[in-house]
């Protein structure tokens, strides 16, 4: 008896769970919030507290809470065929890999299925790794990302991170990778225009290249506007300059586009503002709006080709992932696709963008708000305490802004964990489904939290 009645008492308590990226010395003054529902753009926590979940969950429920239908389809899925080894094939990973190498516009490629952003990158790194090898390169094995970005937890993938904080006690990391300075125009030298500056990145770029010898570096890693990292949006010339950059030392490009695809910047996929292509591209996030664990690594034919060959030659992909191209997260993924085209949800966030930017733009006089900047349903405000000076707020007064926007029924979150310093950007990035009374409540929120925070 007296073991059922802690049973119960322990329902629903968090103290069993270790929560990432949480200090749980303080879990007593600073329970978590106990979420039981989602309906469109809100979470509902055990009290019937109705929050508006301006992250999307971690930036990946791009068609909102509670969509019954991604639910039909799964039931459906299982019924029908539960799960398969992924060395064999369904329908829907069939249907999902053509729609995907479609929508992107790659005529033919291949596509390797995983389950989360993470195993996307580190087999991205894998595959060009291999294929240099195999393709008559045997040095081309160096990865080059950027400071600030993130690619992912894995011990790679987190090597190729550009966060200095994520990896305190993990070190020593992988060997082979290499990091080069970001666009960031906000911070860029005042004597530079934008173009300059946009220029100089990608010179930091070639030049690392050519350091190490471009017989050496096999890939450049790099999403399309740094999300993670603090929003940062690139000067109209630098994708292009990358591109080029890679074309000239036989450098593959992989375009990490785990948060900005699926309509998440205005278009359906964050390169296509820029109209460059990529030789590999890495999917995850909005691509089952988090209804599923679901990823996907998109490789160009000709790379394909390379692992041609033999058995005994061990040339073939030799890579397995459990879960990859599970039929149930493809069966909804294919069905997310439907719902993001057919409520032309990349034009929503496109036109919302318009508005919020237009209600933030009320803050920019504001002593704490040192930029506003991002990409459709992806923005960022740069918290300052010297707006002069771009001097950055304090952790303590940026977890504050933070905790006052919960208050206020309202969840954003900032860059943390990033680069010592700097995790100073309060991050907006809620369903693509939003409306304006949903923005008015978001910036009210944030303008009355950046207020309180004054005093």
């Amino acid at each position: 008896m007296a073991g059922d009645n802690m049973e119960t008492q322990n329902l629903n308590s968090p103290d069993a769970l270790w929560r990432p990226m949480t200090q749980h010395r303080t879990l007593l003054s600073n329970r978590p919030k106990h979420i039981v529902k989602g309906e469109g753009c809100y979470i509902i926590n055990e009290d019937g507290e109705r929050i508006l979940d301006g992250t999307a969950g971690l930036w990946c429920v791009n068609v909102g809470h509670g969509r019954k239908e991604l639910a039909e389809e799964a039931k459906k899925q299982m019924e029908k065929l539960a799960y398969v080894i992924p060395i064999m094939t369904s329908d829907p990973a069939v249907e999902l890999s053509e729609k995907m190498l479609n929508m992107i516009g790659m005529e033919k490629g291949h596509v390797y299925f995983t389950s989360s952003g993470s195993e996307a990158n580190e087999v991205a790194f894998k595959i060009v790794r291999q294929y240099h090898l195999q393709a008559g390169n045997p040095r081309k094995h160096k990865i080059i990302s950027r400071h600030r970005a993130y690619h992912g937890n894995t011990l790679a993938t987190m090597t190729a991170t550009g966060q200095a904080e994520r990896k305190i006690g993990y070190e020593p990391l992988a060997p082979g990778f290499l990091h080069v300075p970001p666009p960031y125009p906000y911070r860029r030298h005042p004597k530079l225009t934008l173009e300059e500056h946009g220029e100089e990145c990608v010179k930091f770029l070639e030049d690392t290249i050519i350091y190490e010898g471009e017989e050496t570096v096999a890939a450049f890693i790099m999403e399309p506007m740094i999300s993670g990292g603090g929003v940062l949006i690139p000067p109209d010339n630098y994708l292009a300059g990358v591109r080029e950059v890679c074309d000239r030392y036989n450098v593959l490009l992989i375009m990490d586009e785990v948060v900005s695809g699926f309509g998440r910047t205005g278009k359906m996929f964050g390169h296509e503002h820029w109209g460059i292509k990529a030789d590999v591209f890495t999917f995850a996030k909005g691509m089952a709006s988090g209804y599923m664990p679901v990823a996907a690594t998109v490789v160009k034919e000709e790379i394909f080709e390379a692992f041609y060959g033999e058995t005994s030659e061990l040339r073939h992909f030799r890579h397995i992932n459990t879960y990859g191209g599970h039929p149930v997260a493809a069966a909804v993924s294919l069905k997310n696709i439907d719902i993001v085209k057919q409520e032309n949800l990349p034009a929503n966030a496109a036109k919302m963008e318009t508005y919020l930017r237009n209600r933030l733009s009320e803050f920019s006089d504001h002593p704490l708000v040192g930029d506003i900047r991002g990409r459709g349903l992806l923005l960022g405000i740069e918290l300052v305490s010297d707006k002069e000076k771009k001097t950055p707020v304090s952790l303590a007064q940026a977890n504050g802004i933070l905790q006052n926007c919960l208050k206020e029924g309202v969840l954003v979150m900032r860059n943390g964990n990033t680069v010592p310093g700097l995790g100073n950007i309060l991050i907006m990035a809620p369903p693509l489904i939003l409306k304006e009374n949903e923005a008015d409540q978001i910036v009210d929120a944030v303008g009355k939290s950046l207020n309180q925070a004054l005093n």
